[in-house]
């Protein structure tokens, strides 16, 4: 690992590398893709050596560890340290502990970028944005690192520029629907959670940190051109127009598959299975059924005959659709979640299923030649991670922008599927509730059926496409080298 700190020069010393930081705001989610990122700079011409610093994650070091520990010596790697939230009130939403935590590491972050001996850039993640205030009186340029889609930025800059000339405590709510490039319309219960109502605090936070996007030299997304055509050309023209920076599509920025455990007893399960015959099941680190909801899903699994492999984790008991560390094993204060599951469940499906309380290798599990279809709470990383595995999705988004996901998804790009809840049915929590017919429905039209077909032979094209965007003439290695040569220019500038 190359150190932050200055060494001592001397006359023979090689020229030093500018250091490219990568700033990640707290969760495997953000800390993931960055992570790639930073491999990928490390490869770009120029040779600017990658700095990736996270934040402390009391909750959930060993996932920070592992991602860490799974990189090349020559991405430097720095924590920057807890700091306490309990002033903050107890139902304070997670995009405002976010913003509060990096507002407080300000003075930790210009210390550590003030010893390195020579910065080209600083790019922190989207709830990162304050941190471009320091880029500044460093004088360096600061790019954003967005790591969902082009439409979930397009919802940002849109709600953005509908404040131009807003008061000073103005804030407007999005129409509804909302409409984006491609055709994709959004009602308001499907826009990101944080931007359906301008009434609640959050919603202000959110129109200030897309305002601070503004100060951005441009804004790095993990997605790829050919995945977004629409708003790829959408965003080009808002930064032409001058109303927010130019986003430059870099992804997929999907994990190795060599950084996960080669051994694993899903993966002894898959390698008996058929080709194209598995369902994969997961709701992400962080999802949450109720245990009603639990219940019908293993029904539904059930009455649709196929096999599945699902990583099942402990229910919801109070209404909540994810919880940030749902146990790093997928347990809870040592309860099993298999004990959720409805009676003789396990056994009656033992011959066709695997469930597991546990986490799997997600990455390996898709690109396994038994994995079919992936029931996937739509969660951007999960999203490119079967992208770039060909395998099409049953969407059932839960929380955050998943549900603007699944809309694209489906409509948009055509690689899902969805369930529809019935609202007149609720689960035990009070929420709209998908039955076992739905479910065993959705996984017999994407296994069997005429849609299902259209639908997986359209994943299996966008798997080559994302396979080349990082070819020589690919579209995603082209924008990073665009950005990487104005990293190289403004260090020749100093």
């Amino acid at each position: 690992m190359e150190p932050f700190a200055p060494t001592p020069a001397r006359p023979d010393a090689p020229a030093p590398r500018p250091h490219v930081v990568l700033l990640a705001s707290p969760g495997a989610g953000h800390l993931i893709p960055l992570a790639e990122l930073a491999r990928r700079v490390r490869k770009q011409p120029g040779r600017a050596a990658p700095a990736l610093v996270p934040f402390a994650d009391p909750a959930a070091p060993a996932a920070r560890s592992a991602v860490l520990s799974s990189l090349p010596a020559s991405v430097a790697t720095a924590v920057l340290p807890a700091l306490p939230l309990d002033d903050l009130p107890a139902d304070t939403p997670l995009e405002t502990l976010l913003i509060e935590l990096v507002h407080r590491c300000l003075p930790h972050l210009r210390e550590m970028l003030r010893s390195i001996r020579l910065l080209a850039a600083l790019v922190p993640d989207f709830f990162c944005s304050a941190a471009l205030s320091v880029a500044d009186e460093l004088g360096v340029p600061g790019y954003i690192f967005f790591p969902s889609s082009l439409a979930a930025m397009s919802v940002m800059s849109r709600t953005v520029e509908l404040h131009d000339g807003a008061a000073t405590g103005e804030y407007r709510a999005l129409p509804d629907p909302l409409e984006l490039p491609g055709g994709v319309s959004l009602r308001n219960a499907e826009v990101p959670d944080a931007f359906r109502d301008s009434t609640l605090p959050v919603y202000g936070h959110l129109v200030e940190t897309g305002r601070q996007y503004r100060r951005a030299a441009g804004i790095l997304v993990n997605t790829f051109t050919e995945l977004e055509p629409a708003a790829a050309e959408d965003s080009k023209k808002v930064a032409e127009k001058g109303s927010f920076p130019p986003a430059y599509p870099v992804g997929p920025f999907v994990r190795s598959s060599s950084d996960e455990a080669s051994e694993s007893a899903c993966l002894e399960w898959l390698d008996l299975q058929p080709p194209l015959s598995v369902v994969y099941v997961s709701f992400g680190s962080a999802g949450m059924l109720s245990v009603e909801q639990t219940r019908e899903l293993a029904a539904g699994l059930e009455m649709s005959g196929h096999r599945f492999l699902w990583i099942v984790r402990m229910p919801s008991l109070n209404g909540e659709t994810f919880a940030l560390h749902n146990g790093e094993d997928g347990r809870s204060h040592g309860e099993d979640p298999l004990a959720w599951l409805p009676d003789g469940f396990l056994e009656r499906t033992s011959s066709r299923g695997l469930a597991v309380a546990a986490w799997a290798p997600q990455v390996r599990v898709l690109s396994h030649p038994a994995t079919a279809a992936f029931v996937s709470h739509c969660g951007w990383n999960s999203t490119l991670e079967s992208v770039a595995a060909g395998v099409p999705v049953i969407a059932w988004p839960l929380h955050a922008e998943q549900k603007m996901n699944a809309v694209v998804l489906e409509e948009s790009v055509g690689v899902a599927l969805r369930p529809r809840a019935r609202e007149e049915e609720e689960d035990d929590a009070g929420g709209a509730l998908v039955t076992r017919g739905e479910i065993a429905a959705a996984v017999k039209e994407l296994m069997d059926g005429e849609k299902g077909r259209v639908v997986r032979r359209r994943a299996r094209d966008m798997e080559q496409v994302a396979g080349r965007v990082w070819s020589p003439e690919g579209s995603s290695r082209r924008a990073l080298e665009e950005v990487a040569a104005k990293w190289k220019a403004m260090v020749a500038h100093k």
